[in-house]
């Protein structure tokens, strides 16, 4: 049998942090004391300097991608002299657990929501379409929490197909991750926004391994532009286990939190938790589910140390 020979070419333009830096002189848009501080509060690890000189780089660039699409449907009601109705732009946010979705998620928020063009933007987690515990713990599998069949796809499709079609007023569930569950009497209220942005473990992932997979659409047949975060394993690991201290820090005075009762342990006993979390299932899921999918994403954002960015892929 032949060899099979690794390919040589690559889809993707790549840029190290420093070149991106310099495409900031060309910016326009001048982020206001106020609003700087506001993007600062987001996470303190992330440098005033990172946020002119990298995020909004990266802010407007999606910005051109968002105003390519408006262009689009206005040429395209006009061929097909069809009523003007604005499509909602989805963007899809990924990458390991810890890796910095949320945050990132929150800072492309508020820079976006700066261009003039773009005045509703709302962000939804697909942990609000992970399935209760209780279903989870009845088929057995709540020990892969934030695996592919963990999800409720059905639902979360129609969800983003729902926000694709127009419609007005989509409710959508809520994850805590203090009970480490869905929020069952309280929902989530999109009200048609110009940009969606939804981040998640399965952005870019197949329904193959989903509970019940009923469908053959794809999350990322839906999404417009997606971002994977990347970062070395051990970063990642580092990265949760700071965070598992954090949840159970502020978790020690409230009974009702998932991780009160790990709380209670000495911090040596809950980083070895951590570990034994991360080694049996989010490496796991890191390396079966998560990375297989890099490569379809649109923009793949690397991250080093204190979660500073030093290289930026773009698909060609």
């Amino acid at each position: 049998m032949q060899k099979q020979q690794k390919l040589l070419f690559t889809h993707y333009l790549e840029y190290n942090a420093k070149y991106f830096t310099t495409l900031c002189d060309s910016i326009s848009l001048k982020l206001t004391n106020e609003k700087l501080l506001k993007l600062k509060d987001i996470n303190n690890k992330i440098s005033i300097y990172e946020i002119n000189k990298i995020y909004l780089p990266i802010s407007q660039l999606l910005n051109f991608y968002i105003s390519s699409s408006l262009h689009r449907q206005i040429i395209l009601n006009k061929f097909l002299n069809t009523k003007d109705t604005k499509v909602p732009y989805i963007i899809g946010i990924t990458g390991g657990i810890s890796a910095g979705k949320s945050t990132i998620s929150r800072i492309l928020q508020i820079l976006l929501n700066s261009w003039s063009e773009h005045q509703k933007i709302d962000i939804i987690t697909t942990d609000s379409f992970l399935y209760p515990n209780k279903i989870l713990n009845k088929h057995g599998i709540i020990n892969k929490k934030g695996f592919p069949q963990s999800y409720d796809m059905y639902n979360l499709i129609k969800f983003i197909s729902n926000i694709k079609s127009g419609i007005k007023e989509i409710t959508a569930p809520i994850y805590s991750h203090l009970t480490y569950d869905i929020i069952s009497n309280k929902k989530q209220l999109i009200k048609k926004p110009d940009i969606l942005i939804i981040e998640g473990l399965n952005i870019l992932q197949s329904n193959i391994n989903c509970l019940y997979n009923s469908h053959n659409i794809f999350i990322s047949d839906l999404i417009d532009f997606s971002i994977y975060i990347d970062a070395p394993e051990i970063l990642l690991r580092t990265w949760y286990i700071d965070r598992f201290l954090k949840f159970c820090k502020d978790s020690f005075y409230n009974p009702y939190s998932y991780f009160y009762h790990y709380s209670k342990l000495n911090k040596k006993e809950k980083i070895k938790i951590a570990k034994t979390i991360w080694k049996k299932i989010n490496k796991i899921n890191l390396n079966k589910n998560i990375i297989p999918t890099k490569e379809r994403a649109n923009l793949i954002i690397t991250k080093e140390l204190n979660h500073s960015i030093i290289n930026i892929k773009l698909r060609k």
